[in-house]
């Protein structure tokens, strides 16, 4: 009686093997891109500093608020992002200790509504001027926000302007989006941060890289 023998099944070609290879490393790779979603810009934290002083400086003297008063010193601040991608929901009250974003701010009191609409013209032309895009008035609409599509380093770059009837409280905040700090960085031994209106403002040359 003849033995029934399996025929076994023809070896898999180089090309056959590559091919499952690449399709495992691409599944692989579209899983990770969808737990932590896309990665967020390189920040030269010095750059961005002083990208947001020029600006604020700027807006400072297109204000020309009587008597000019003090609004410095102040600083540019840090503040928390957030993980993207599904790893967002797993970590949505966690920021990212590696990623910031950046503003500075300064605001001068019992500044007249005249001087103060004058100042937020002069500013609002100059930012048209420029291609700013205005994205809105905010929450009041005593003021206008205008949006800088190009900024170093991030995504956009904010410039918010308002005057505030209550108060007449002058206000103007800046804004860099997030971006991946470079190793090293402390925010609180950070001397490109301070910030006076009185100081010209020229933005720093990029620092080299730091390996990681």
């Amino acid at each position: 009686m003849n033995s029934f023998r399996p025929v076994p099944p023809p070896p898999k070609s180089r090309a056959t093997r590559a091919a499952i290879g690449i399709a495992v490393l691409l599944g692989v790779a579209a899983l990770v891109w969808l737990w932590n979603g896309p990665p967020y810009p390189a920040a030269d934290p010095d750059r961005v500093a002083g990208r947001l002083k020029a600006e604020a400086g700027q807006a400072y003297d297109e204000a020309a608020l009587p008597g000019r008063p003090e609004v410095g010193p102040a600083r540019v601040e840090t503040r928390g992002c957030y993980y993207r991608g599904l790893r967002g929901l797993a970590h949505i009250d966690r920021s990212r200790p590696d990623v910031r974003r950046f503003d500075l701010d300064w605001r001068a009191t019992g500044v007249p509504e005249g001087a103060a609409r004058r100042g937020q013209e002069r500013t609002r032309a100059r930012l048209e001027r420029e291609g700013w895009t205005a994205v809105g008035t905010g929450d009041d609409e005593r003021g206008f926000r205008f949006r800088r599509p190009t900024g170093e380093g991030a995504d956009e770059d904010i410039v918010d302007v308002r005057w505030y009837h209550e108060t007449g409280t002058y206000s103007v905040s800046v804004y860099a989006d997030c971006g991946e700090l470079p190793d090293g960085f402390d925010e609180y031994d950070w001397p490109e941060s301070e910030w006076d209106p009185g100081v010209p403002s020229i933005p720093p040359a990029p620092r080299p890289a730091t390996p990681r």
